[in-house]
């Protein structure tokens, strides 16, 4: 018997369960090697692994910084180049993480130039891209799981009632699942509410990360 939410709500293949909106893997060392082996990963440099980036990612945060950067005599430990402040949002831009608003940007480029020499070096830009594409993945996987929620309630609003989860349980011919055991996923899930309070959406986020979802 199983005695928690997660064997409807996330532990099976069906592709009406939060399996089906699990957030990619981050990606890692390759496998071995194998005649049909994929491209080669980049090495993942000490700095990404600070900012908890993949070597890929780097890269191409390291193309784009240099798209815009220069040599300057007042940075000369700077291998990288600097980029002007100004050019700052026009290379969020082109790697897709533009600033959403202009507090975001000016709370930006405080970050990266807080003492105000007009010119950004490559470690602090690194560090604020890192932290965009932490935000979007983040957003993304939210995303996913309100996908999920809106599988189980077929479009609605919610909440996750008890005939939601007996069409899950038929369609996934769970024929050893009774009413009982989904009643205690129900309860289970909305912290003993009761039955026809059913599972709302931020439960069914705490749902989701309990059982590691995201």
């Amino acid at each position: 018997m199983v005695s928690c939410p997660q064997h409807l709500l996330v532990a099976t293949p069906h592709p009406l369960t939060i399996a089906h909106t699990q957030p990619p893997k981050r990606r890692g060392a390759p496998a071995s090697s194998s005649a049909n082996a994929g491209p080669k990963r980049a090495r993942q440099s000490k700095l990404a692994k600070e900012n908890d980036i993949t070597g890929d990612q780097e890269n191409e945060i390291k193309e784009v910084f240099h798209l815009f950067a220069n040599a300057h005599e007042d940075f000369p430990g700077e291998k990288e180049g600097v980029i002007p402040r100004e050019d700052v949002r026009k290379a969020l831009v082109a790697l897709g993480l533009p600033p959403t608003d202009s507090t975001e940007l000016a709370n930006i480029l405080s970050a990266v130039d807080p003492t105000l020499t007009g010119h950004v070096p490559y470690s602090p830009f690194v560090s604020v891209c890192a932290a965009k594409l932490r935000s979007r993945d983040d957003d993304a996987m939210v995303a996913e799981v309100d996908d999920a929620y809106q599988l189980f309630t077929r479009g609605g609003n919610g909440p996750i009632s008890l005939s939601h989860l007996r069409r899950i349980a038929r369609e996934l011919k769970e024929d050893s699942v009774g009413d009982e055991l989904l009643k205690d996923m129900i309860l289970e899930a909305n912290g003993g509410a009761g039955l026809s309070a059913g599972v709302t959406l931020e439960q069914f986020h705490d749902v989701m990360t309990r059982a590691g979802v995201f």
